[in-house]
């Protein structure tokens, strides 16, 4: 694979990775509830997930996925399904999210990265996104140390680019102004994952 096809890859996945969706809320919500540690742990689980579609999408399995609606559709509900469940939960409760930091009570880092997994591998547009954007580059990579490469660039861009969002999350300036208004910060997050919920059950 050429530099520049490479470097294109790295855009695309940059992009992708950058543009707000349910997995920026749920990784913004475990570092509320913890500290930047259980940020990166869902970080890096949620890039694990992004890894296997990605390694999917190289594999060919994403096709079988497109062309079987009744398993997208299925995969897809019960994404919308954990959303709704974390939005709900977001709402009712009563500045939740961040008095355990006040607590001194942090979520574990397991359901961190449970939640970071569940929210990237019960996403099956992942698939489609990959099998869409991949085709060009697994056609440039005929080797399979460049599509290793290919599978590896979205798994560590993604992970990187949470790390970074949960380290600017929990400092201590960010995070003073977040807890003051800690109830508000619970009603948006659980407006916002009931939104994409909805979002993907219209869509569908």
């Amino acid at each position: 694979m050429s530099l520049s096809v490479w470097m294109s890859l790295v855009a695309i996945c940059i992009l992708g990775a950058m543009s707000p969706g349910p997995s920026l809320a749920v990784v913004a919500k475990n570092c509320l509830g913890g500290s930047w540690k259980n940020g990166v742990a869902t970080a890096w689980a949620h890039a694990m997930g992004v890894g296997l579609y990605a390694l999917a999408s190289v594999l060919g399995l994403a096709i079988v996925l497109q062309h079987n609606p009744v398993l997208f559709k299925g995969i897809a509900y019960l994404g919308a399904g954990y959303l709704l469940w974390l939005g709900m939960n977001a709402l009712r409760s009563k500045g939740g999210v961040t008095a355990k930091l006040s607590a001194g009570k942090e979520s574990s880092l397991l359901e961190s990265a449970r939640d970071g997994a569940m929210i990237s591998m019960l996403n099956p547009k992942l698939a489609l996104f990959f099998l869409a954007l991949f085709s060009q580059f697994v056609a440039e990579s005929h080797a399979s140390e460049s599509r290793a490469i290919v599978v590896a660039t979205p798994v560590l861009l993604d992970g990187l680019w949470y790390t970074v969002v949960s380290l600017l999350i929990t400092r201590p300036a960010v995070l003073e102004k977040i807890k003051a208004r800690a109830v508000l910060v619970d009603r948006l997050t659980g407006v916002v994952l009931i939104g994409l919920a909805l979002r993907v059950v219209y869509t569908m």
